[in-house]
């Protein structure tokens, strides 16, 4: 089983400028991640974008889910900007035949006490153990895009009616 990773850019990948005092989308993280953790299954990483998710368009989304549609892999995990992953889980519903989860991070996988590794290693998981469909992997738990929603106060993912 090989894994096909595609990164998007978002928090997860977020680099702190210091002499700008601001945060930017870097280089993919999930790779350094999954190195760092002597994971020893098979992936493949590729980056379709660097985008703060709240920068995304619906073509971007188009984008993703065609990306998606066309690799020959069947389980995929893509790391992704915690504002509008929901939106793009819902995007993704018209691929068939696929185990794709989505995750990202409420803090750059960079800092110390980032939730990524922690989200990423359960990504990986999910995308061994689940059957086709579209999921996220976020706060140690696996939600359906179309029943999700992002609590901004409580920093954390939940389940909706």
């Amino acid at each position: 089983m090989i894994i096909k990773i595609f990164t998007t850019g978002g928090t997860i990948d977020k680099i702190y400028f210091d002499q700008k005092s601001e945060y930017q989308v870097g280089d993919p993280q999930a790779s350094g991640v999954l190195e760092k953790a002597n994971v020893v299954l098979d992936y493949e990483v590729e980056s379709i974008m660097r985008k703060d998710s709240l920068d995304m368009t619906d073509e971007d989304r188009e984008l993703i889910r065609a990306k998606v549609a066309a690799t020959p892999f069947d389980r995929i995990i893509i790391t992704h900007g915690t504002d509008t992953m929901i939106g793009t889980g819902k995007a993704l519903q018209s691929v068939s035949g696929k185990t794709i989860v989505m995750t990202g991070s409420m803090y750059p996988a960079q800092f110390s006490e980032s939730d990524a590794v922690f989200n990423i290693g359960c990504a990986v998981t999910a995308a061994q153990t689940l059957g086709p469909g579209v999921y996220i992997a976020m706060n140690g738990r696996i939600f359906d895009p179309l029943y999700a929603r992002k609590n901004v106060e409580m920093n954390r993912f939940e389940e909706t009616t």
